[in-house]
Formats: C-alpha cells, sequence, structure tokens
C-alpha cells in the first residue's frame, strides 16, 4: 500500500506470521495424536505465539486508543477500530485451545479444526487490518504518533530481540533484509549480523519432519 507513514515494519510482521501460520497448518494437518505435541515441543509454534500476542497486546494498549481519540466524530470509524480489537479478542483463546490440546489430546476437540479456525480468524484479521486498517491509521495519524507506537512496541520486544529480529527477516525479501537495519540502533544491527543472527541458523524451530524450508539466517 502507497501510504505516508512506513508501515514496512507492520507489513513485514504480518507476512511472517503468515509465514509461521502456514507451518503451524501443515503440522495440524497430519491429523495425528502427536501433532500436538511435534507443534508445542519445538521453538516455532512459542516464538509465534508469543510476538502474536506481544504485538496485539501493544496494538490494543498503544495504537486503537490512540486512533480512536482520532476519529471519535466518526461512527463509521470508531466501530471500525472497535472492530479490529474484537478480532484479537477471538484468536487469543484458539493459542490457548491448542495448547490445551497438546497437553491432553484426549480431551475433547480435534486439532485440525481448532488450528483451521485459527487460520480463518488470524488471516481474516490481518487482511481486514491491512485493507482497512493501516489506512485509517494513515489517514489519522501523523509521523510522531505513529513512531511513538513503534518505539513502545519495540521497547516491549527488546528483551527478545536476539530472536526476535532474525524471525522477522527469516525469509523475508531483500529489500525488507537491507532496509530494516535503518530502522534499529546501530549496536543492534551489529549483534544482529554478528551474533543473532547466525545462533538463530542453527535452531531447530520446527520438528525436522515438518519444516517447510530450513532457517536460514541473512547472510548479506
Amino acid at each position: 500500500m502507497s501510504s505516508k507513514l512506513d508501515m514496512s515494519v507492520m507489513l513485514a510482521f504480518h507476512a511472517v506470521l503468515r509465514r509461521d501460520l502456514e507451518q503451524v497448518a501443515r503440522v495440524a494437518g497430519r491429523g495425528d495424536q502427536s501433532a500436538g505435541t511435534r507443534l508445542r515441543v519445538p521453538l516455532g509454534w512459542e516464538q509465534f505465539k508469543k510476538f502474536l500476542v506481544i504485538h496485539h497486546q501493544a496494538e490494543d494498549d498503544l495504537l486503537w486508543p490512540v486512533l480512536l481519540a482520532k476519529v471519535t466524530e466518526r461512527p463509521d470509524q470508531v466501530a471500525l477500530v472497535d472492530a479490529l480489537e474484537a478480532e484479537h479478542a477471538v484468536i487469543e483463546p484458539l493459542l490457548g485451545a491448542v495448547d490445551a490440546f497438546a497437553v491432553d489430546p484426549d480431551d475433547g476437540g480435534h486439532l485440525g479444526d481448532i488450528v483451521e479456525e485459527l487460520v480463518t480468524q488470524l488471516v481474516g484479521h490481518l487482511d481486514h487490518e491491512e485493507s482497512e486498517g493501516l489506512p485509517l491509521i494513515d489517514a489519522s495519524l501523523d509521523t510522531e504518533e505513529w513512531q511513538r507506537f513503534a518505539r513502545l512496541h519495540g521497547e516491549r520486544l527488546l528483551d527478545d530481540a536476539p530472536i526476535y529480529v532474525p524471525w522477522l527477516l527469516d525469509q523475508a525479501d531483500k529489500e525488507a533484509v537491507d532496509g530494516f537495519p535503518a530502522k534499529i540502533p546501530p549496536p543492534l544491527v551489529a549483534a544482529y549480523r554478528d551474533q543473532w543472527a547466525p545462533a538463530y541458523a542453527t535452531l531447530q524451530r520446527w520438528d525436522q519432519n515438518d519444516e517447510i524450508v530450513p532457517t536460514s539466517a541473512d547472510d548479506t
């Protein structure tokens, strides 16, 4: 999308969620009782879940209230922001349902059905946010307000930066990888290139029998 605000990190984050969601669906689609354990034990599911929840909480705490204050005189726009926030509340219980299945597959439900609903709700939310939410943000917030959200969102991820940054850039296109260093402090850029990316490349994020594409770190 063309915008006055720099939405590149938000769009890259959405792309990574779709990437990992495809992996989750592939594991669940195998249909056997061990699928929950194979999904939950490796790092991939925990990273996906953790970063998704942090992102949604940051939007709920830091973005939607600012946006609502800007559109308070427009009921249709208020309804849009409320709908985007409500979609978060539908998604997070599904993450818990996946974990519950992994702990006790015989307790009821079917992992494939749970993940199918997760895919439907999360992809629907991402599409909704990109088609309507981001244009409203771009039209309503100024650069300082958007950058403040980005900064505070980043602070919530600072402790996880050694994993989060290479996770975000894993399998990203060259433009995203080349452009991201300009968005973080130089010491973190050096840490990413010299330490975090090489360490991330050694991780087994998913069960090796379920991996779609071997994890690779940026080597530029």
